[in-house]
């Protein structure tokens, strides 16, 4: 099941924070309450899912599980400026 979690949060990652979720405790590992993950899930998606799987429940993140989550957040804010970028070229 693992595997295909990750599968599905590499090409959308939002399903795959949805089926973790679903079929595992990750987010509720993760995160105390549903406000952030909720947020996460609509405007951030790729932070959101690095932030998850570089969790580690007794330590939280740390060290390299920080590269992961900035890793994340600068594949959020590409996709956003992406967008931008061809909806003014369509313009």
């Amino acid at each position: 099941m693992c595997c295909v979690v990750l599968v599905l949060l590499a090409g959308a990652p939002r399903i795959g924070l949805f089926l973790l979720w679903l079929f595992t405790d990750r987010l509720a590992l993760a995160f105390d309450s549903w406000v952030l993950p909720v947020l996460g899930f609509f405007l951030l998606p790729w932070t959101t899912a690095f932030y998850v799987l570089a969790y580690a429940p007794l330590r939280g993140v740390e060290g390299i599980g920080w590269l992961f989550v900035l890793f994340g957040f600068l594949l959020d804010i590409g996709s956003y400026s992406g967008g931008a970028r061809s909806r003014q070229e369509r313009v």
